[in-house]
């Protein structure tokens, strides 16, 4: 299976599972008297929304290089992801607003058949969440990450609700307003999350250096190409799910033309047949002036 059809078939298990989510938090905080349950039901709403922009940024951003696109179309999936934390920042105000306004309103005490209900939500929400992560980690993908975060913030949303509903249980008339605090507390776990999401989407955008280890790796390669000498420079950038490699390689300055370009399509050749997530790969030929003048 491909890259693509890994975070696609990643992305409908997110959808399916997020709109169940969102009809049994919705039926059960209508009918348990839970509003944290309700808040939980609105950021699962989002979220389902949320999915399908991520399943339409993986599409888009896979489509092949053409004359106005010549890097391809990688460069949606970050753009795909700023919606995405704007899915998130907007459900997170919404819950918070209506937390706010149930604190000062008299309200009934939740049903305690919420906690059974809420308990079940919060381990398949982890399970969700760690299963989309790993998919997001062998696709290289930044829209996946962000879409399994999202099962992470919702995780903490019922954790919140979960603390909120036994406070507001245990403790009884007097109480009920625990509930909605928990609610509060967890669109403040949102927020943060959505910077957590926003951060790394943002570096991609900005062509900023984070891939050490993919740097350590092609210099690693190039160290084992006949006649070139090393690698002086090594710049990559994130588009989607490719790294486009810009090197400025060294070799032995009496080499002809032709052999330093022989050279240069040898070691590309060869990244491209171990790093399968590269690519394009420009190369820069330096030549290796102390050989010159020996």
């Amino acid at each position: 299976m491909s890259k693509t059809e890994t975070a696609i078939k990643a992305t409908y298990f997110s959808i399916i599972g997020n709109t169940l989510l969102a009809l049994i938090k919705g039926i059960t905080g209508y009918f348990g008297n839970s509003y944290a349950m309700i808040a939980d039901a609105i950021e699962s709403t989002a979220d389902i929304f949320a999915s399908f922009l991520v399943l339409f940024g993986i599409k888009y951003s896979n489509k092949p290089a053409d004359d106005n696109h010549p890097y391809g179309h990688g460069r949606a999936e970050p753009l795909v992801t700023f919606i995405v934390v704007g899915f998130l920042i907007t459900s997170a105000t919404i819950i918070a607003y209506e937390s706010i306004l149930n604190i000062g309103t008299p309200h009934e005490l939740p049903k305690p058949f919420t906690l059974f209900v809420l308990g079940a939500i919060i381990l398949w929400k982890e399970f969700s969440f760690q299963t989309v992560m790993k998919k997001s980690k062998e696709t290289k993908s930044s829209s996946l990450e962000a879409d399994a975060w999202h099962h992470r913030s919702d995780a903490i949303t019922s954790i919140a609700a979960f603390i909120g509903i036994s406070i507001a249980i245990y403790f009884g008339k007097g109480y009920e307003s625990a509930d909605d605090w928990a609610a509060l507390l967890a669109s403040g776990f949102i927020l943060y999350n959505c910077y957590k999401i926003f951060r790394p989407a943002l570096g991609e955008i900005m062509d900023e250096h984070l891939y050490h280890e993919l740097e350590a790796e092609i210099i690693r390669i190039g160290a084992t190409i006949p006649n070139m000498k090393g690698i002086e420079k090594c710049f990559i950038r994130k588009a989607g799910m490719k790294y486009h490699v810009d090197l400025h390689i060294i070799v032995d300055g009496t080499k002809s033309v032709k052999e330093g370009h022989d050279i240069a399509h040898v070691l590309k050749d060869t990244l491209r047949a171990e790093l399968n997530e590269l690519g394009h790969v420009l190369i820069h030929v330096e030549p290796d002036f102390e050989s010159i003048h020996r």
